[in-house]
């Protein structure tokens, strides 16, 4: 698989409709914070089995970035059944996002 890009208009059934835990990265293209994440969400989709993992350009879709108070990006949100199970602010280290997801696949 690959990180899907995550939009308005796919949101509903990617990620609230999806039976998958998943990792959503917001970030936007200017952001030297999610520049520095956003390998790290590449690496975690790889390196993880049984998630799904998108990004949102919250430039792009600033209607979902509001509906989920996404003030500071990059923002990391975990859902699980369209639920918001975590949420990470800022850079985080790779580690303790992997373990948080594994917990909550479990």
């Amino acid at each position: 698989m690959s990180v899907l890009k995550i939009t308005d208009q796919n949101f509903t059934q990617e990620i609230l409709k999806s039976e998958q835990v998943v990792l959503v990265d917001f970030y936007a293209d200017w952001c030297g914070p999610c520049q520095r994440m956003s390998p790290i969400i590449d690496e975690i989709e790889q390196e993880v089995d049984n998630i799904k993992v998108g990004k949102i350009n919250v430039d792009e879709n600033n209607d979902l970035a509001i509906k989920y108070g996404i003030s500071t990006i990059p923002t990391i949100v975990i859902f699980k059944k369209g639920e918001i199970k975590k949420t990470f602010v800022g850079v985080i280290d790779k580690s303790e996002i992997i373990n948080t997801v594994k917990k909550i696949i479990e």
